[in-house]
């Protein structure tokens, strides 16, 4: 079945090419002009995916991230104007997949959804559940269920993925391109500072949950997972 993508811009010379780019790669669009339309088409009908400008007037992309990501997990790339490093991170605390700057090339934007979309196939895919556990994180990949300590820690996609990888092999250090072959399949490039970004934000939600050693940083080589224990 085709995948259902939902694109939201208030541009719309961007709306006609990201329409164009993925009706042609046999893609089902749906379009939203702003952000209280892009809620009501969210909640009316079920889509795999949302390209999400954030530069809209009265509800901007990050709010409308924030409102969905209150209910759903569905995938988010995020459109912006601005190539502040402020922005990316900003828009990937609050729950999105990936980020791309205007002006972008429709073949990359559809190559990083296309990339995004396998990612979630395979998540469905997967087999009967397995638990993963390291001092008080347990992790069930079958159900995507991360906790500390019994208490559950609301995840991305993304995030999950690099936190199941690092807590299947304790004591491996995670160069950034590991961590790029386990959570993005390798399919696309994604900066250092992406991949950072994620890892600060499992650290900050760790944290909040109890727990502020679950990843450790191996100084010119990468990452590895902590004790995991509770902090004191």
């Amino acid at each position: 079945m085709a995948p259902s993508i939902l694109v939201v811009d208030d541009d719309p010379h961007i709306r006609d090419v990201v329409r164009f780019a993925f009706e042609k790669t046999g893609m089902n669009i749906s379009i939203a002009q702003d952000g209280k339309e892009a809620l009501r088409q969210f909640d009316r009908n079920v889509h795999d995916l949302v390209v999400l400008d954030i530069g809209m007037p009265e509800m901007d992309g990050l709010e409308v991230c924030r409102q969905i990501r209150k209910t759903a997990e569905t995938p988010i790339l995020f459109l912006s104007a601005r190539d502040e490093e402020i922005d990316r991170i900003l828009g990937l605390e609050i729950g999105g997949d990936d980020y791309v700057t205007k002006p972008f090339s429709p073949r990359e934007l559809v190559a990083r959804v296309n990339a995004i979309l396998r990612r979630a196939r395979n998540v469905s895919t997967q087999p009967e559940p397995n638990t993963l556990s390291h001092g008080g994180l347990t992790v069930d990949t079958g159900a995507r269920i991360a906790s500390f300590a019994g208490k559950p820690v609301t995840l991305t996609a993304l995030e999950f993925s690099i936190l199941r990888a690092l807590l299947a092999r304790p004591g491996f250090v995670f160069t950034r391109e590991l961590i790029l072959d386990a959570a993005y399949a390798g399919n696309i490039h994604v900066a250092d500072r992406t991949i950072d970004s994620h890892i600060r934000n499992i650290r900050a939600k760790l944290a909040t949950a109890g727990s502020d050693s679950v990843i450790e940083t191996v100084h010119g080589v990468g990452f590895k997972l902590g004790r995991c224990e509770a902090s004191r």
